[in-house]
């Protein structure tokens, strides 16, 4: 495996990075829009495999190649799985040409100063070194902003950016994700104070680290331009955040230099009970407008 390769992909490739990591308190809900009902399983790891059959089969499936998709972003138990017999970080690297990162929080702690931090991250520099054996490229964390609230902000950036010195140290590339949530009044101002507290940390990396940043949809078209061009930035992506798929695709759209890093938009649309065909043709239609608004920026 090549890092200097997939570091050159993650930087400037065309496409987006699939959101293949919905975690345990997701994973009914992504389910059970997948046409999966709860009746179907009895305990966790019935659930689990059932997700893993549904996340290896949009791998698996034509369209899901590094043409279009440059990265993917993992559970923990899905980096610990097989497809067809190969590792799962594996499999999406050799087999499908897309790059794998895996999601390292483990949830969010209750409200306080409008914002969501994340719980403590335990036993994560022993994650992060079966990361690296598995072969994976870099991390994702997110937290989440319910207010422009600057202390909580602030401290949601901090928060970020500690534990991505730690996975910096690892050799993996950190994607921090401070989500802004969509339906909040002062989402705009909220904004406008992530981008400031995120640039104020970016200036005190060393030269020569950078971290990738996953960020909401903004208000306003290329709000994050700063923060694209900056020069500890690899890239930018952007979460659906609760948009449908083609509203999200529009607002992509007139960003510039951001790429997507969806989840349920992917999925949206696909079904258990399809053919194969079927499923393929669907996903290949998602693919493609998620691509084209990715690169049209």
């Amino acid at each position: 495996m090549s890092k200097q390769s997939q570091t050159e992909q993650v930087r400037s490739g065309d496409g987006f990075i699939a959101a293949l990591d919905q975690s345990g308190g997701s994973t009914p809900k992504a389910l059970g829009l997948y046409g999966v009902e709860e009746t179907a399983y009895s305990n966790d790891d019935e659930m689990f495999g059932l997700i893993h059959d549904m996340r290896a089969r949009i791998v698996k499936s034509p369209s899901f190649t590094g043409d279009r998709i440059v990265g993917a972003i993992l559970f923990e138990m899905t980096m610990d799985r097989e497809i067809d017999g190969i590792p799962s970080a594996t499999y999406l690297w050799e087999k499908r040409n897309v790059v794998p990162f895996l999601k390292v929080d483990k949830g969010l702690e209750a409200e306080a100063n409008g914002v969501r931090l994340m719980k403590p991250i335990d036993g994560l520099d022993a994650l992060l070194s079966r990361a690296n054996e598995a072969g994976v490229f870099g991390t994702k964390m997110r937290s989440v902003i319910d207010a422009a609230n600057t202390d909580g902000i602030a401290a949601i950036v901090a928060q970020q950016f500690d534990v991505a010195k730690a996975i910096l140290a690892h050799g993996l590339v950190p994607i921090i994700e401070p989500e802004v949530t969509i339906s909040i009044a002062d989402k705009a101002e909220s904004e406008d104070i992530l981008r400031d507290e995120i640039a104020k940390h970016l200036n005190d990396l060393p030269e020569g680290q950078q971290v990738m940043l996953k960020l909401t949809l903004p208000a306003q078209a290329n709000q994050y331009k700063a923060l694209v061009d900056h020069d500890r930035v690899m890239r930018v992506v952007a979460l659906s955040g609760g948009y449908s798929r083609d509203e999200a695709n529009g607002k992509l759209s007139q960003n510039s230099g951001i790429i997507a890093s969806f989840s349920r938009a992917l999925t949206e649309g696909l079904s258990a009970q399809q053919s194969d065909a079927d499923f393929d043709s669907e996903l290949a239609k998602t693919v493609d407008g998620i691509y084209a608004a990715s690169v049209a920026g």
